[in-house]
């Protein structure tokens, strides 16, 4: 049970921000700048479609300028404690691409995604600008608390917190069939 916890982590997203303000209130706050990366991940589902379209859970490959990870996300239940995630970092993205096709996971959409990254008092702060969509921000930590403070500190009003997940989001919100997209890309959108 130890391990489950570990594995939990608290997100919660605020839509159509300003980014350009909103780095000025982070930098003006001191918050640790971690940088601008595009990240390329790879969505696998299993064969049935049934971690897409009832369980709500998935594998993903991502690389960035700096590594390549694998991560199992199962979204549990939409609100403050119902993701589990376990991420961790790989060699080799073609063998790890295969491995899980051996296993029976289907390589199904392939997306791409602008982030930056800020770390203050203990809250990760991601700024994510995918294809299409306007930019939000994304606050994620182990305490709920944390979450709310850190909210407060950037102005981001509590109320308008949306729990969930970017594939939700952006096919409820933006009405972008993102789920059933082959391509979510900057330069390819199928």
């Amino acid at each position: 049970m130890a391990i489950e916890k570990e594995n939990k982590e608290i997100e919660v997203r605020f839509l159509e921000i300003d980014k350009e303000l909103l780095v000025k209130k982070l930098t003006n706050l001191g918050a640790e700048d971690h940088g601008e990366d595009l990240l390329e991940e790879i969505i696998f589902y299993d064969k049935d479609y049934k971690w897409r379209d009832e369980e709500k859970k998935f594998v993903r490959l991502r690389k960035n300028k700096k590594n390549t990870a694998l991560a199992y996300k199962h979204h549990q239940q939409e609100n403050l404690d119902g993701v589990e995630e376990i991420e961790f970092n790989i060699i080799d993205s073609d063998k790890v691409e295969l491995f899980l096709e051996r296993l029976g996971l289907v390589a199904y959409r392939h997306q791409q995604k602008k982030r930056h990254t800020f770390l203050l008092d203990g809250v990760t702060i991601d700024i994510d600008t995918w294809p299409k969509i306007p930019t939000y921000v994304e606050l994620e930590g182990t305490l709920e608390s944390a979450l709310k403070k850190v909210a407060k500190k950037l102005d981001l009003d509590w109320k308008d917190a949306v729990f969930e997940n970017a594939r939700i989001v952006i096919e409820e919100r933006y009405h972008i069939p993102v789920g059933s997209m082959k391509w979510f890309t900057f330069s390819k959108f199928e």
